[in-house]
């Protein structure tokens, strides 16, 4: 295959911002011959674009899904609880599938989508991004390389973020888990297949705490208001403030000529004038005490895994930066791994720590640590061919997912444990 035919379903954060513009940087390998999106200016600036005719660019999936077969692979960006409608259609019509996570809203809906691609021979490759980063590549490697003996432990942190929480889990459109899926399924099922990658076993049991703490209204300050530039008198010192985040603030902010996530999510063009207006009006100007959210802004995780080994997550909102870290300790040594300084230290027991530079030993990164581009490469190679993209094959992400539903019913039941088979 010299060039991969691509039809995008979805065209919001992920789907424009990201795999869009990939697509339109590697114009050799990848042309967007189609597109489904409910806004008709996301469409109109498609179809300019990628100069896709009028007539393969659609409404919705499902119309899309009414047309002959338009593309070798179908990038299901829709949210998250069109998921399985989108893939199973897609599947059947022939696509193969790159599908954004989670794979769908249920257990038995991502075991059905399994089974289809299976049985129609498709390739399907779920945007567990984080496999296919050089980060998380070196700590595998380390690991089966047998330098730090059998894996015993595994620990990883997931700090989300407080201005990431606020916008994607307070204020926007995670934060109602019946319109969308839980913290754990939307956000942290990147961080559950990782453990599982990581540790190469099979889960025995979990179980699970955490919930919403903060961001509700009894813990409003003083002098609170609905939204934020409605004369908040608690405003100058919170941090949580919509107009700090998307207009002042240094690090995220327009005024600062940030003009890429998150503000591009409320307007565009992304303008001063438009983002203020759309903080006046819209969801992203709430009050974060004030949205009737029910995402939980903290959680745990422990796994006990068949042999006995054990392995834990903690996410929490309430960190400066959007962060991971990791720690495998092992019987003859420890890796870990800070991925926002993109380092690695290796310590093997009697000998002297190495510290390895992830994007030094790369080059740099990109998208989710260099995940992106790479997954973006093994798709192409695994339809044409000539590579594996087993690396987050369906089979691999359902197994995660399984997981993340049962953390998820542990946490409802009170950190009961939940058995898998």
């Amino acid at each position: 295959m010299e060039q991969m035919a691509v039809a995008i379903a979805g065209l919001g954060s992920r789907g424009r911002d990201t795999y869009a513009r990939y697509a339109e940087e590697q114009n050799k390998k990848i042309k967007i011959t189609a597109v489904a999106d409910l806004s008709d200016e996301r469409r109109r600036e498609a179809a300019e674009t990628f100069g896709i005719p009028t007539g393969r660019c659609f409404k919705t999936a499902e119309e899309m899904l009414c047309a002959d077969k338009l593309a070798d692979v179908m990038f299901v960006c829709t949210p998250d609880e069109d998921h399985y409608n989108t893939a199973m259609g897609a599947l059947k019509k022939g696509y193969h599938l790159l599908l954004e996570k989670p794979v769908a809203a249920t257990a038995s809906e991502c075991v059905e989508i399994a089974r289809t691609a299976k049985e129609n021979a498709r390739h399907v490759i779920v945007c567990h991004v984080l496999r296919y980063s050089p980060f998380y590549g070196r700590i595998k490697e380390i690991i089966d390389s047998g330098e730090i003996g059998e894996v015993v432990t595994v620990n990883a942190v997931e700090n989300v973020g407080y201005y990431h929480q606020a916008h994607s889990f307070v204020r926007g459109k995670w934060a109602d888990t019946k319109a969308s899926s839980p913290m754990i399924l939307a956000k942290s099922c990147h961080d559950m297949d990782i453990l599982l990658w990581l540790a190469g076993k099979h889960v025995k049991s979990v179980s699970s705490y955490g919930g919403l703490y903060y961001f509700k209204p009894e813990k409003a300050p003083e002098g609170a208001e609905k939204r934020c530039l409605d004369g908040c008198k608690a405003k100058e010192t919170c941090p949580y403030d919509a107009e700090k985040i998307y207009i002042t603030n240094e690090a995220t902010g327009i005024a600062h000529g940030h003009d890429a996530w998150p503000v591009d999510v409320l307007a565009r063009p992304v303008t001063e004038e438009n983002i203020r207006r759309a903080l006046e009006t819209g969801p992203y100007g709430r009050c974060v005490f004030h949205c009737g959210n029910d995402a939980v802004d903290h959680q745990v995780v422990n796994i006990e895994f068949d042999d006995g080994v054990t392995a834990h997550l903690t996410m929490t909102a309430f960190s400066p930066e959007i962060s991971r870290t990791v720690e495998v300790k092992g019987t003859l040594g420890s890796v870990e791994g800070d991925m926002s300084a993109n380092t690695v230290k290796l310590s093997v027991f009697g000998q002297k720590p190495r510290e390895y530079n992830i994007a030094e030993a790369t080059g740099g990164y990109g998208g989710h640590g260099g995940g992106d581009i790479r997954m973006f490469n093994a798709l192409f190679d695994g339809i044409s061919g000539g590579g594996d993209s087993a690396l987050t094959s369906i089979e691999n992400s359902v197994a995660s997912h399984l997981v993340c539903f049962a953390a998820e019913r542990s946490r409802l039941n009170g950190g009961a444990p939940e058995t898998l088979g």
